[in-house]
């Protein structure tokens, strides 16, 4: 038996390949929207894929389960209660299938998501492994509010939270401590709040290190979780039923996304999506252009930031970041919503003026400060006395709430965000001088 595990580290993304190899086959976990990964692994052992298990339809990425088993003929096995477009088998509590001499078997474990399964795998018998999704991660758990408005089935934060309480503990503990841990995410994923950087763990060290399996009350844990909880990408509720539909084929996906000159005609009205990095952007852009630049979250800004009923076209530096940017759109299905990807800006009219940091530091109070981290950073480690908190996810919706009377000042925790917020803010109110404190902002933390 060999466990291979693949890791997606813009989306702190973990999938599974569990190879039997008395049987040479293969059994994919959540596999990322681009199949080939799990072919190189299936060529180099000389092994087949045989089944896809989805622990449930992910909000934060797009899987290739169809795409894989139309390739391979693998089945894909799923809860009955995702309500799956796609062939599949139902794959829900008390159901179980081997290859070889390993045995996978599901238990329905909601609380993320109403469909959510776990799979335990054992051997001649004995549990190895049980990969639990986005239920139990390395020191967290799931969170239980993406599933109000998508999916087959929908419930509120604290119904699922409720339901997550139990399946944690009634579930999962009850496996031996010697078992390991394979979660779907790890640190830096939206999914959860607090993902330890580990890859895995045993049962034994999530119930001695993970604090939301302390001793507690049903009410405390339910309080707990929901409390603090991160931001909803725009994206993740167009993921949901993408997966449930099951997505069109990586490849041809990419390939049909239009490459256009930088002097092409583009649609009035389409979202301007500026990759290019942030000092080359200020120094000159096509007006209204929001700057999301190249970088190890560029798919989740994009889905945070521009939402899944727009269109828009994307501005790269060159051709190979263009096609790297267009593989990390299609990682979120916004492949679909590209209007085109061009190399260069088609218009370099507009610019974003540079901060004077040492007036602004001298004389703080003659800016309106927008401090675009989360209400959650903003409250533990406040900045500036008096700034305004608009999280950059809300920013395009609520630019206007930003007085113009001074000049803007947008910062947020290391510079990245601020770039995109900037841009945000310049392009919904062209009368305000707008600055971006940058990585300056280091200096006064």
């Amino acid at each position: 038996m060999k466990i291979e595990q693949f890791e997606d580290k813009g989306l702190a993304h973990f999938s599974y390949a569990i190879l039997s190899e008395c049987a040479r086959e293969i059994v994919l976990i959540d596999p990322a929207r681009d199949p080939q990964p799990y072919y190189d692994f299936a060529r180099a052992h000389e092994a087949r894929i045989v089944a896809v298990i989805e622990t449930h339809p992910h909000a934060d990425f797009v899987s290739s389960h169809r795409e894989i088993a139309q390739a391979t003929g693998a089945s894909i096995r799923v809860s009955k209660l995702v309500g799956a477009d796609y062939p599949h088998q139902g794959f829900d509590e008390g159901d179980a299938f081997t290859i070889g001499k390993l045995t996978f078997q599901a238990l329905n474990t909601p609380g993320h998501s109403p469909d959510s399964i776990s799979i335990v795998l054992s051997r001649e018998g004995q549990d190895v492994a049980v990969f639990t999704g986005d239920t139990l991660f390395i020191g967290d758990v799931g969170r239980p509010d993406l599933r109000e408005k998508a999916g087959n089935l929908t419930a509120q934060r604290e119904e699922l939270a409720r339901q997550l309480y139990h399946s944690l503990r009634n579930k999962l503990l009850p496996l031996a401590d010697t078992v390991l841990v394979y979660p779907a995410h790890g640190a830096g994923s939206l999914c959860g709040k607090a993902l330890s950087g580990a890859n895995s763990s045993t049962i034994g060290d999530e119930k001695f290190g993970n604090p939301m399996l302390r001793n507690m009350s049903e009410a405390e844990f339910v309080r707990e979780l929901l409390a603090d909880q991160p931001f909803i990408p725009k994206y993740f509720g167009y993921d949901v039923a993408l997966n449930k539909a099951g997505a069109p084929a990586f490849a041809p996906s990419v390939q049909q996304v239009p490459r256009l000159m930088a002097g092409a005609d583009l649609q009035p009205g389409a979202v301007l999506v500026d990759a290019r990095p942030e000092a080359e952007f200020k120094q000159g852009h096509a007006a209204g252009a929001l700057n999301i630049p190249q970088g190890g979250k560029f798919e989740t800004w994009l889905g945070s930031i521009v939402g899944p009923e727009e269109r828009f076209y994307l501005i790269a530096p060159d051709e190979a970041t263009r096609e790297d940017l267009i593989r990390k759109t299609a990682k979120i299905g916004y492949e679909a919503l590209m209007l085109g990807a061009l190399v260069g800006t088609p218009d370099a009219a507009a610019t974003l003026p540079k901060l004077d940091v040492a007036q602004f530091r001298q004389h703080p109070a003659q800016y309106t400060i927008v401090d675009i981290r989360s209400a959650t950073e903003h409250r533990d480690e406040p900045l500036f006395a008096g700034s305004l908190n608009i999280p950059l996810p809300e920013l395009r919706e609520r630019a206007s709430e930003v007085p113009v009377d001074k000049p803007v000042v947008v910062h947020c925790a290391g510079g990245y965000r601020s770039a995109a917020g900037s841009s945000i803010v310049a392009a919904a109110l062209p009368q305000a001088t707008v600055f971006d404190l940058g990585e300056a902002v280091k200096s006064f933390f």
